[in-house]
């Protein structure tokens, strides 16, 4: 299958790209720096671009079976970097008629925002990660609103982690007998399976142990 991954030089992003090449898959990497991508493949192609340019999504985008998305931010403060770079890969795959699109965003968005307990509706979330999670609640909308046959993921706190397989998933509210904990190679896993399934698409699923 032909994968386009966005923000594959990021904790998951690494995990999305390394498994997709190990599975088979023909994979386009955009990102600012490619050599920030750390590996070669015969069946990787990395390419340059910007997800805030058009031009460089559009080109990206065409051609693909499905799109993967891991982005992430590491700016603290206000801004629009995750919305306003899916709108321009929602955009870019509507035009070109690329339909599967995966999207990791975070337990704690829309209606999961009380998943993660207490502590992180009264500290983490208006403290550290308000202005994040502002944004990734916009993302999501977006994602929502599009007649793609979208699946929005949503981790729990993510480490570094082995790759087991072993994980529950869900929807709705979260399960009691669960953790907080998911690794990001797990979570990779999970996302690349959904490319075999129709079981989640237009859902979003939680994924933790």
């Amino acid at each position: 299958m032909k994968l386009l991954i966005f923000g594959a030089t990021g904790p998951t992003g690494q995990q999305l790209l390394r498994q997709a090449l190990e599975q088979g898959h023909q994979v386009t990497a955009l990102a600012r720096r490619p050599s920030a991508l750390g590996i070669q493949h015969p069946l990787l192609n990395p390419i340059p671009g910007d997800i805030l340019d058009v031009a460089s999504v559009e080109s990206a985008v065409a051609g693909q079976d499905a799109v993967l998305s891991a982005l992430g931010v590491r700016k603290w403060m206000k801004n629009t970097i995750l919305s306003d770079g899916t709108r321009n890969i929602l955009q870019a795959m509507t035009r070109h008629g690329v339909r599967r699109f995966i999207c990791e965003s975070s337990l704690g968005v829309g209606d999961s925002k009380n998943d993660l307990g207490k502590a992180f509706n009264w500290f983490f979330l208006p403290v550290l990660f308000k202005k994040v999670f502002a944004d990734k609640e916009i993302q999501e909308r977006y994602i929502q609103e599009s007649d793609l046959d979208w699946t929005i993921v949503r981790p729990t706190y993510l480490d570094d982690g082995p790759l087991t397989g072993n994980y529950q998933v869900w929807t709705g509210r979260k399960p009691a007998d669960v953790t907080n904990r998911i690794s990001r190679a797990d979570t990779a896993h999970f996302m690349l399976k959904q490319l075999i399934t129709d079981t989640y698409v237009r859902k979003t699923p939680g994924i933790s142990y």
